[in-house]
């Protein structure tokens, strides 16, 4: 029965859960195996037709030994396999078989001399073990954090790891400084009866074990392809023309995205035909300097120290050119008759979106309740009436005997209808 591991090409590790002597299902490929294989060298003849005798070994997330198969033993990609451990046996998972195992041991520096060996193809004995090893990690690592707390230990422990027999439990931690754990190991081993070994990874690591999503929306490049971990400083921002902002920057890991390194030669390519960032050309119009460059359309933006406002995009081989008259002792023609496309004046300090003003939603929420009473107005037709012209003096005397004659009438008096005191 076919799993739903991810294949791509012809990629020579087979995924699929089988039975094996009567035992149960073993998910050959792993949930939680991340990296993938792909045998390049699998449809290659060997010329000196010599098999090679060593086999790359997974285990649990990313880790992967070479292991001399020394009873040569009929192995191919998927097989389970009992090996050797120190102490007693673990069992993985082959991931790669053939002429590429050579060739990945002498890049990875792994010497013949010290490999482990393969005991046998594992039983359905050893797979059982396993699997109820396994089983246990989950609640042991929740386990393991609550002892961790109650010593007040400054360690997060991030995975658990079971060898294949069970004797021996691996945690995986991290921490920002350097960790007292031997009462820890003697209360973990009191704990789950086990050998305890520990060992400190780094945040980028924890990210690798842990998986997630990062900000171009696809699964993490540490969790799915990357293997090894570069340096990554803030002059590969620079080099990039990013802005060096920490929260744009950091990955989920709080460290520098590994994805700046990526395109960073093809700009460090490209960026051998500019002049420097501190270029000053000598114009007709007076000294301008270099503001900032564009790598992808080759251009480079120059401002007059007078006018720093106004930004002139140019050509960098227009720029060559006045740097050449400027050697020569010449004064370049002014930035307006190389520009391309002017970058008018530049409200550099002003906050056109008003981002330190704290009542800018108050503003917003006025002008709005005030806009919707004028619209209620007029659909009501309550407008306001024009200002009329000045009246006359017939008009004023005319009106002052309407204002005598409705003065003249008397006001009706209001008198209730039922009230005691006026009956009586």
């Amino acid at each position: 029965m076919s799993c739903g591991c991810r294949t791509s090409g012809n990629s020579a590790e087979s995924c699929s859960t089988k039975s094996i002597n009567g035992c149960a299902q073993v998910d050959t490929c792993g949930n939680s195996y991340k990296l993938s294989v792909f045998d390049w060298l699998a449809g290659v003849q060997n010329p000196t037709d010599q098999k090679c005798e060593w086999v790359e070994v997974r285990f649990k997330n990313d880790r992967k030994v070479f292991f001399h198969n020394v009873h040569h033993l009929p192995l191919h990609i998927g097989s389970v396999v009992t090996v050797e451990a120190s102490p007693g046996h673990d069992v993985g998972v082959v991931s790669l078989t053939g002429e590429l195992v050579r060739i990945q041991m002498k890049k990875k520096k792994v010497s013949e001399d010290n490999a482990l060996k393969v005991y046998r193809i594992a039983t359905s004995k050893d797979i059982e073990i396993w699997h109820e090893a396994r089983e246990r990690e989950a609640g042991i690592k929740l386990e393991a954090r609550k002892i961790a707390q109650n010593l007040h230990l400054q360690m997060k422990i991030t995975d658990v790891e079971f060898q294949g027999d069970g004797s021996k439990v691996t945690f995986y931690y991290t921490a920002d400084s350097r960790v007292d754990f031997r009462q820890l190991i003697k209360d973990l081993a009191l704990a789950f009866r086990a050998k305890i070994d520990m060992k400190q990874i780094g945040f980028r690591q924890e990210a690798s074990k842990i998986g997630g999503i990062g900000s171009c929306g696809r699964e993490l490049c540490c969790s799915t392809w990357l293997t090894d971990f570069r340096s990554v400083n803030t002059n590969a921002a620079r080099y990039q023309q990013l802005s060096i902002n920490p929260q744009k920057l950091a990955g989920q890991c709080g460290k520098l995205k590994c994805c700046l390194n990526f395109e960073l030669e093809s700009y460090l390519d490209s960026l051998k035909d500019f002049p420097p960032t501190t270029t000053t050309l000598e114009t007709e119009n007076g000294k301008a300097f270099c503001i900032k460059i564009d790598v992808f359309k080759r251009k480079m933006w120059f401002a007059y120290v007078e006018r720093s406002l106004s930004w002139y995009d140019i050509d960098i081989e227009d720029v060559k050119h006045m740097m050449e008259l400027n050697k020569k002792g010449e004064k370049s023609p002014p930035l307006e008759d190389y520009k391309t496309l002017g970058v008018d004046a530049l409200m550099v300090n002003t906050d056109l979106i008003q981002e330190d003003r704290l009542d800018r939603f108050e503003r917003k929420e006025r002008q709005k309740r005030s806009s919707k009473g004028r619209s209620r107005e007029g659909q009501k037709g309550n407008h306001r009436p024009k200002a009329e012209a000045k009246p006359t003096a017939q008009g004023s005397a005319q009106s002052s005997q309407e204002r005598k004659h409705t003065s003249s009438k008397p006001k009706k008096r209001f008198k209730p209808k039922n009230n005691k005191r006026n009956n009586e």
